[in-house]
């Protein structure tokens, strides 16, 4: 019989988030989602509310928070440049306050605490794909620094805190994700080359197009996260989670234009300071480990990411 807890999910009206807490509902187990609402939506978790295993919670995890629960997934934390370099200042404390406090959190209860990192941590790699023994190549002072160097730091305390307090952590770097619940305005390649197709607006291309990602849908990243978190106390991480097929900016365009059928032209412009030219995941430990890997292809997965978009506009939602 599965043990039903009660987990914390910060960040859990964002994107990610929403599809976590309602996996874990579905799991049985009672579910704390705390949200800021800086990009996180009341909309993304409406139809969670009339679950009686389900509680909402304005907050801000730069401050503490005295709750009582079993196991905590820390996702709190503005994840598209867009939204991260509006305030800098804040997006470091977010990941370094809050990381302190939900640590602490976890040391006073007991509980297993799981990080939501990220590959930005490897920077602009010369590695190329990414292992997690890679150390990363990352500019400290650049307007990317704040989310970077946040999320690098927040790992530091992590590991700290398993050596000087033998806390139960899991420690997962999440590479570029996609799917339905993504905010209109993140500024990211998916949301952004969809909402101008769905518009008949001109696609953006930074540079040339060439420079690759991995995309992952958010259903498969949620199966690593419950996985991660599953195994036993020896394994922290940090584990690369994203999908190893690797597209050009030029052929996911295309492939929005083909399922949308819009009549959009490409517009390219120059590339943002600090973008990376090459983001792909080594994910080899977590096959090995977690015995997971991404199954939902990115056609299958741009089908109802792309649908959503669409309801959301005809909703007159601005976007």
């Amino acid at each position: 019989m599965r043990e039903i807890k009660r987990v914390l999910v910060t960040g859990g009206a964002g994107f990610i988030g929403s599809f976590l807490c309602e996996r874990l509902l579905k799991e049985g187990h009672e579910v704390l989602c705390v949200d800021n609402f800086f990009t996180g939506s009341r909309r993304n978790v409406a139809h969670l509310l009339e679950n009686s295993n389900f509680e909402l919670m304005r907050h801000d995890v730069t401050f503490p928070l005295f709750v009582e629960v079993d196991e905590i997934y820390n996702l709190a934390c503005p994840a598209s440049p867009i939204h991260y370099q509006h305030d800098p200042v804040q997006t470091t404390k977010t990941s370094v306050h809050g990381a302190i406090n939900m640590l602490g959190l976890a040391k006073r209860l007991g509980a297993k605490i799981f990080q939501a990192s990220t590959s930005e941590v490897y920077g602009d790699p010369n590695v190329h794909p990414q292992p997690e023994d890679y150390w990363g190549h990352v500019n400290p002072i650049g307007s990317r620094a704040c989310y970077d160097e946040g999320k690098r730091c927040a790992e530091t305390l992590f590991f700290d805190y398993y050596r000087q307090h033998a806390l139960r952590i899991k420690v997962a770097r999440i590479f570029n994700t996609y799917g339905p619940n993504m905010h209109p305005n993140d500024g990211r390649v998916v949301s952004n080359f969809i909402v101008q197709a769905l518009k008949g607006e001109n696609i953006t291309i930074y540079g040339d197009g060439q420079q690759t990602r991995s995309f992952c849908y958010v259903d498969d990243l949620v199966e690593g996260f419950v996985r991660l978190m599953g195994t036993d106390d020896a394994v922290t991480g940090p584990i690369n989670l994203g999908n190893p097929g690797e597209f050009t900016m030029l052929e996911l365009a295309e492939k929005v234009i083909q399922l949308t059928g819009s009549s959009s032209k490409l517009e390219h412009k120059d590339l943002p300071a600090d973008d990376p030219k090459q983001r792909q995941p080594d994910i080899t430990r977590a096959r090995n480990i977690l015995g997971w890997e991404p199954t939902i292809q990115l056609e299958d997965g741009l089908k109802p990411t792309i649908k959503y978009f669409d309801n959301l506009l005809k909703s007159n939602v601005r976007v």
